[in-house]
């Protein structure tokens, strides 16, 4: 959860970027390059910790962002990475991303699902899931994050906002004890 600190300095931002986009039309193109420097952040704790350190010099790190997203990215994206560092916003980047992101997919009736499973997921099952939530949200998209806890044995456990669907092994078994515990 985010504290109140961090909402004031993400949602502007996020709002903007959205704004920008919308203006030009660019809101899908620049939300698959967020996806993917998002990614990267949460993937790397050398990256975020070189952004969060007040020693590392602005221009550094304005080198750095040039150098991972120059010619990647649409220029919008890029300058607005470089304005971040100018504002010392840059170590609020994910959740500006997370933000931005989450815009998107309110504007495009899509949800985000948080599927948990025992092992990876293959492809026809994670279309098969994707079709459920559909059905489930009555949303016209789905966008998946997966995670993999080999502790719920087997099955999915599905978080859609506030929602969770256990379809898990482990949560099956739990619900038969609490039964068989009611009614000794």
């Amino acid at each position: 959860m985010q504290s109140a600190i961090t909402a004031e300095v993400v949602e502007p931002y996020a709002e903007a970027l959205m704004s920008l986009t919308k203006s030009h039309d660019i809101t899908d193109e620049v939300a698959f390059s967020v996806r993917e420097l998002k990614n990267l952040f949460e993937e790397s704790e050398d990256l975020r910790s070189f952004f969060a350190s007040p020693l590392v010099s602005p221009e550094d790190k304005k080198e750095v962002i040039k150098t991972i997203a120059e010619g990647q990215v649409h220029p919008f994206l890029l300058n607005f990475l470089l304005l971040l560092v100018d504002r010392k916003r840059i170590g609020f980047v994910e959740g500006i991303f997370g933000k931005y992101l989450e815009i998107v997919r309110q504007l495009n009736n899509v949800v985000l699902a948080e599927v948990t499973s025992a092992v990876r997921l293959y492809e026809g099952e994670a279309e098969k899931l994707v079709e459920k939530i559909k059905q489930l949200t009555g949303a016209s998209g789905v966008e998946i994050e997966t995670k993999i806890d080999p502790d719920i044995i087997g099955g999915v456990i599905i978080k859609v906002g506030s929602q969770v669907y256990d379809a898990s092994l482990k949560g099956q078994l739990r619900r038969i004890s609490l039964s068989m515990l009611g009614k000794a």
